[in-house]
């Protein structure tokens, strides 16, 4: 029997790997954006692997559902969504991950009335990944109205040039898109427009290929204490990992990120209310980790540590994982973290430079770092680093003092990124000031430029060896809890993942396929005697 479904909601792509590569390879390996992927992948039998690709081959895992897949985690942004649905009485459904759900996504296009499908954009910075759902949309189901929002459109839309931004819109061929970065209340007044067969000039926020459609800009200002997850929702079709927001925006404003401008005000949750999507969770018995992706989530700390007295009190079957600011750890609040189920923090830590840290805007300095750090493996708490290499201010000085304070703090996992200039976030209002020319990964200022930055990326991956790189594409922090969570050991963890990277180091030095016995030690780390 056909179902009606107001609105179908499509969570997160992750490309095949191979043709994402050829895709950027092609276009230059020397680009920036090509160096920033190499620090990613391995050759493995003339093929690219990243390390959920190899993964998956070394377990000969052939099933979809059972596959390593970043995109596994369920999302918050389908839960939000739908649930916000659910509240105004539209019908919905949605896949998770399209990349491994694509035989239900087509049961659904063929044997169901799919009125609209809303594409969310959180985590992509190009736009292949949404062509690529467009077009295998089309080829399925020619009726349903495709509508594009979240980050990904806003950003576009506001940063790019005329030509630029008509060019990227005919390619994408959606029906709408929503210039908002959340833009909820927008889709829902698109909805109800199509359903009813209304004109929908009034829907705020409305662009078509042709450009905007709506003189109307709104910002939506929906509240997380009016929309909580209602995760009974889900609780059929959710994997092991969850992701849970317990804020919107940030409340700091760091000069390289842009996030706190297209996110709007910081608002957070009641904890009365976190405490009710947990219970709901602690129901569900797939679930076994929680990931908290709020931006700042030890930010208050008041608020934090109520937070923990809750999750130590409720005594909850799962563990957590989240981002945290150590520049404001103490013994106490860590030791909480760790009764509570803490079992890693992703720390932006960005540099141990004085100077560049005043230039983020980080309101940070090292020795605090170093104590926090200091905190969380005392605590056997894992710890992954994030940096970035090239801000305003760097030299190859400064670059060496990064890896001097890696390899004194040595946090378990760490990873290093040159610096991505957009033209929305602060830094770029200083321009003139710090002498920035370009954008993106291709940039220069007063004290660097960004081949130089590539160059020292290299260096530190190659330099550094009491901490362990952390590749980012499709695996990344995430990554960690979802083999974790699979019953390898962190031990296990550690030995696969430094085989991987020096199967990297390989490819960079000789251009070669990893080593035979660089296969055989992943295996062996897998629990696998080839």
């Amino acid at each position: 029997m056909k179902r009606d479904i107001d609105c179908l909601v499509i969570g997160y792509n992750e490309m095949n790997f191979s043709d994402y590569h050829k895709i950027l390879s092609g276009m230059s390996k020397k680009s920036g954006a090509y160096r920033d992927l190499n620090l990613n992948f391995i050759n493995y039998k003339d093929t690219e692997y990243t390390v959920t690709g190899i993964f998956n081959e070394l377990l000969n895992i052939g099933n979809e559902k059972d596959k390593l897949n970043i995109g596994n985690t369920f999302s918050a942004t389908i839960s939000y969504l739908c649930s916000y649905l659910s509240r105004r009485n539209l019908t919905f459904d949605y896949i998770n991950s399209f990349s491994s759900q694509k035989e239900q996504l087509v049961n659904m296009l063929l044997n169901d009335n799919v009125l609209t499908i809303a594409i969310t954009t959180t985590y992509y910075v190009a736009a292949f990944p949404i062509i690529e759902i467009v077009s295998f949309i089309k080829e399925y189901n020619a009726k349903a109205k495709i509508i594009i929002g979240g980050p990904f459109i806003a950003n576009s839309i506001n940063t790019l040039g005329t030509n630029e931004l008509q060019y990227l819109l005919n390619v994408l061929k959606a029906d709408f898109y929503i210039n908002e970065s959340k833009g909820e209340e927008s889709l829902v007044q698109l909805i109800e427009c199509i359903k009813n067969d209304e004109s929908y000039d009034k829907v705020p926020n409305l662009w078509l290929n042709n450009g905007k459609v709506s003189a109307i800009s709104k910002k939506d200002e929906s509240l997380l204490n009016d929309n909580w997850v209602d995760w009974s929702l889900f609780k059929d079709r959710i994997n092991n990992i969850v992701n849970v927001r317990t804020a919107i925006s940030c409340p700091f404003s760091c000069s390289f990120c842009g996030f706190p401008q297209h996110a709007g005000e910081y608002q957070t949750m009641d904890i009365k209310y976190v405490e009710k999507e947990l219970d709901m969770l602690n129901q569900i018995n797939s679930v076994s980790g929680i990931y908290f992706i709020d931006d700042t989530f030890n930010i208050p700390s008041d608020r934090f540590k109520k937070i923990l007295e809750m999750l130590i009190k409720k005594k909850y079957r799962f563990k957590w994982h989240s981002y945290f600011r150590c520049q404001y750890a103490d013994e106490e609040m860590v030791q909480m973290m760790k009764e509570s189920g803490c079992e890693g923090v992703f720390l932006g830590i960005e540099s141990c430079n004085e100077e560049i840290l005043e230039n983020m805007n980080k309101h940070a300095n090292p020795d605090d770092y170093l104590n926090g750090i200091h905190l969380l493996k005392k605590n056997d708490i894992i710890t992954f680093a994030s940096f970035i290499v090239g801000f305003p201010g760097e030299t190859e000085e400064t670059a060496n003092q990064l890896i001097e304070f890696i390899e004194e703090s040595a946090p378990t996992f760490y990873r290093t990124q040159v610096w991505y200039c957009d033209k929305i976030t602060p830094i770029w209002d200083s321009r003139d000031k710090f002498m920035i020319k370009g954008e993106k990964f291709s940039w220069s200022h007063s004290s660097m430029n960004s081949e130089t930055a590539f160059d020292l990326v290299d260096k530190i991956f190659l330099n550094v060896k009491k901490s362990i790189w952390l590749p980012q594409y499709n695996f990344c922090f995430p990554g960690i809890f979802q083999i974790l969570h699979r019953g390898i050991s962190l031990a296990n963890l550690k030995e696969f993942l430094n085989c991987f990277n020096e199967g990297i180091k390989e490819k960079l030095l000789f251009s070669n396929n990893i080593s035979l016995n660089l296969e055989r030690q992943m295996c062996d780390a897998l629990g696998l005697y080839p």
